[in-house]
Formats: structure tokens, sequence, C-alpha cells
């Protein structure tokens, strides 16, 4: 019985650690058009479809990240809420532009 429990705290913590952003949607990393779908990333809720970025992800090269988030979901999984801004944010987006440029995606810009 012990280990099955030392097991599950294990696992528990290491799927709470693993939290990335969807990389399918890297193009909508930052321009705020409210267009990038749940589980994508994010570093305000202007990014996000349900208006809601929640910390607590981390990005694809290891820094604090947002991740797009559903109302009621934003606490699951080790998030910490809606209302994350991104203190990387500008190296974020830089490394979401590569990541969409390296899948053939062309960046969504805001249009004012």
């Amino acid at each position: 019985m012990v280990k099955i429990s030392i097991i599950s705290a294990l696992f528990f913590a290491l799927s709470v650690t693993a939290l990335t952003p969807n990389n399918a949607g890297a193009s909508a990393v930052g321009n705020g058009q409210g267009k990038q779908f749940t589980t994508g990333g994010c570093v305000s809720d202007a990014d996000c479809q349900q208006g809601c970025c929640a910390g607590g992800a981390t990005s694809i090269t290891g820094r604090a990240a947002g991740i797009c988030s559903g109302i009621g979901a934003e606490f699951q999984n080790g998030k910490t809420g809606c209302g994350f801004q991104d203190p990387n944010a500008q190296q974020n987006i830089a490394d979401a532009k590569a990541q969409a440029k390296k899948q053939g995606f062309k960046r969504v810009v805001r249009e004012e």
C-alpha cells in the first residue's frame, strides 16, 4: 500500500511540473487578439479566447509561461489562476515566433 502511495505522489509531482503550452498555437502568443485556444501559450489574458491566461506553465525553453485556460480549470494541474502577466513576455514571444516559423505558420499580428 505504501509503495502505491509513493508512486502516486511521484506521478502527480511529475505531471504538475510538466505543464507546458501547446506549441500548435505558437503563432498566437502575445498578439492580444483573444484568439488563442485553451492549452495554448499566452503572455496575458488578452491572448486567450476565454480571457484567462493562467500561470504555472513552463515555456519550451524552460522559463515561466502562461497557458490559456477555461474558466473553472485555471487552478488545475498546478496552474496559478487567470490574470498571469508574463515577466518574460518579450523572450517568450520571440521563442513562439521561432516555433511558429519552424512549423511553417505565419504570425498573426494585431491590427489597430
